[in-house]
């Protein structure tokens, strides 16, 4: 497997120092901003915001997955079971690879303790609490950027033609959590950084087994075609479970 380009290190520290930087340099100035916009703008946003939750991922792909340990039998074609195992392994990486990030964060963020912008004094970016464990003050790093960042780089991975609308997804959910004051900037940066980081450890672990991606270069695997897809659900449906003789 190869390891880490220098390119993927040097964004790494490039997101860290930005993160840090905003701290000091633009924090303050984004909350005072964003409570100069006007109401309306602030309500379209705070509804957009919540496009970031995980739950518009995890429990779709959770249900799918549920649903495929149901239907696979031995009993099935050779076939079927080989697509089925396919999906299964694809919405296994999807799950985890949102799931996990977003699982870190929401602990971590609990123990660094910031407060939200609109906790204290709005020219303080630096008020903490550690080991509160309240919502009030669990700023850094942003959950909603972390989902964001990370929902990008798995579905990307899989569907690459996906990647220009979901890196505009992930950057409009950034900004709102901004616009909402739910987070600082520096939140968001760090956030992202840890979705980025954790869906490619995933992938990575992923492709340490064969598993969906290539351990050479860590591309893909193709997937099942459509018209297998629809072969294996037409032999689900139809199945009809064998009686146990005796």
């Amino acid at each position: 497997m190869p390891p880490p380009s220098a390119k993927a290190i040097t964004a790494i520290i490039a997101l860290l120092i930005a993160s840090v930087a905003c701290m000091f340099l633009i924090d303050t100035a984004a909350s005072a901003w964003a409570r100069t916009l006007p109401q309306w703008f602030e309500d379209v946003f705070e509804r957009i915001t919540d496009l970031g939750l995980g739950g518009w991922f995890l429990f779709p792909f959770g249900f799918i997955l549920l649903c495929l340990a149901a239907v696979t039998s031995p009993r099935l074609t050779p076939l079927t079971q080989g697509v089925l195992a396919m999906l299964t392994v694809r919405f296994g990486f999807l799950f985890l690879a949102i799931g996990v990030p977003g699982l870190f964060v929401t602990v971590v963020k609990r123990l660094i303790g910031r407060a939200r912008p609109y906790v204290g004094s709005p020219d303080d970016p630096f008020i903490y609490r550690p080991f509160v464990w309240a919502p009030e003050y669990a700023s850094m790093p942003s959950g909603h950027a972390t989902t964001a960042a990370s929902a990008a780089i798995v579905i990307g991975a899989l569907w690459p033609k996906s990647r220009a609308v979901m890196w505009l997804y992930a950057l409009v959910i950034m900004f709102s959590r901004v616009v909402v004051l739910a987070h600082h900037p520096s939140d968001v940066i760090a956030g992202a950084l840890v979705g980025a980081v954790g869906a490619l450890w995933v992938r990575r672990a992923f492709a340490a087994r064969g598993l969906l991606f290539s351990a050479i270069d860590l591309r893909a695997f193709p997937g099942p075609s459509l018209q297998r897809v629809k072969v294996a659900l037409r032999e689900v449906v139809s199945k009809k479970p064998e009686i146990p003789p005796g």
